[in-house]
């Protein structure tokens, strides 16, 4: 999945072009987890629209999990499988909110935990069979 270039987070390169395609078609549900900072909180109203799913100019946007991570209520946790372009940072603009970090922490299971802003790592056997056996 690609990431615009105001947002920072999790990549998987591959030169496997099956799994890229599988990872990349909506219809496999490849789950991605988001770190969201806003610049002002988030009503309970706003929070409830985007946990039942917000009308967008192209069509329904519904989200998996939303969460809050701080009790500003300024930093949420919010989790997709739809793969349509700058989705949740459109959620939010949608609402009046602006977008001041958004940060992918999680990409098909894979995580980035205990990996430095920067660096990269090799995927582990199991986790490539694991990423070709998703459906």
């Amino acid at each position: 999945g690609r990431l615009d270039r105001n947002t920072t987070g999790l990549l998987l390169l591959t030169n496997d072009g099956d799994l890229a395609d599988k990872l990349a078609h909506p219809s496999n549900n490849v789950k991605k987890l988001y770190q969201v900072i806003i610049d002002k909180p988030i009503s309970n109203e706003d929070f409830f629209k985007i946990q039942e799913g917000v009308r967008l100019e192209d069509g329904l946007a519904q989200v998996d999990e939303i969460g809050l991570v701080n009790d500003s209520k300024t930093s949420l946790g919010i989790q997709i499988h739809i793969g349509r372009n700058r989705i949740v940072r459109r959620i939010f603009e949608h609402l009046g909110y602006n977008v001041t970090r958004l940060d992918r922490v999680m990409y098909a299971g894979l995580t980035k935990k205990d990996l430095p802003r920067g660096h990269w790592r090799h995927l582990s056997e199991q986790e490539v069979i694991r990423l070709k056996h998703l459906s």
